[in-house]
């Protein structure tokens, strides 16, 4: 019997009577953050089969770091373009710093709750 195959995409080698594959992974880890974590707990309940195919690969943390960078940029953005339509101020801020919380606060979970649909919870395929 050969001591390594490839099949599929992935390497296995002979241990015993049985190939198993051979998986490193990278040497790299990537914080993944509070969005990454919420994604890969979403992948794990509802899609396990890309989630596995995620780690088999070895590209789960690198995936999971760009979507983390790409939802708090788009929070960011969603943010700044929800205070200037709804005129949340530096001025407000400084006439009224309570009517400024809540309406920040308004804001960002409002945000949130975008981005959990957009980015989060989407239907990976």
């Amino acid at each position: 019997m050969r001591k390594c195959i490839n099949e599929n995409g992935l390497e296995y080698r002979l241990e015993g009577d049985v190939y198993l594959p051979d998986l490193t992974l990278p040497q790299v880890q990537h914080p993944i953050g509070k969005w990454g974590r919420m994604h890969r707990d979403y992948l794990k309940e509802h899609r396990p089969v890309r989630y596995e195919a995620l780690v088999l690969s070895g590209k789960l943390w690198s995936y999971l770091a760009e979507l983390n960078e790409q939802a708090e940029k788009r929070l960011t953005l969603i943010v700044e373009e929800m205070k200037e339509a709804e005129g949340v101020t530096e001025e407000l801020k400084a006439s009224d710093p309570m009517a400024w919380v809540g309406a920040m606060n308004s804001i960002r979970n409002r945000a949130e709750e975008i981005v959990l649909h957009e980015l989060i919870w989407e239907d990976v395929k």
